[in-house]
């Protein structure tokens, strides 16, 4: 048994002396692959704009229990997304006398809610003035 031990162990170390010096070389270069994937899997993880207003739109509604009109803006920040989310408050008849809310909706960057906040409160059939 210990004849066979040496045996198996000499065969091991010696295609493995000549393989790990193309594993290191492989491994260093994956390595650097692996470097590069890193940022790419960082970008691949924001999501796009058009999923972050979904996402806010969605997210939102669940807090609430009140469904999302519409998302009046969206932008990039350095942590994920902003967006402004149109809500129906309070429907009243006629439709221009309704209650709407702006909230303000922070993402991170793959699309899940952090904060929001209401930032407006106005009828339907308001305009602003500027």
């Amino acid at each position: 048994m210990a004849t066979g031990e040496e045996d198996d162990t000499e065969r091991v170390r010696r295609p493995s002396s000549k393989k790990t010096a193309k594993k290191t070389v492989r491994k260093t270069s994956r390595t650097g692959a692996e470097s590069r994937e890193s940022g790419t899997e960082r970008a691949a993880r924001r999501v796009s704009a058009p999923r972050a207003m979904r996402n806010a739109s969605e997210q939102l509604e669940e807090l609430l229990g009140r469904a999302p009109e519409s998302v009046s803006a969206v932008q990039p920040t350095e942590d994920g997304w902003q967006a402004d989310v149109e809500v129906l408050e309070l429907e009243r008849v006629p439709g221009t006398t309704s209650v709407m809310a702006t909230y303000r909706v922070t993402l991170d960057e793959e699309g899940e809610l952090v904060a929001y906040e209401r930032t407006r409160r106005y009828t339907r059939g308001q305009i602003d003035r500027r």
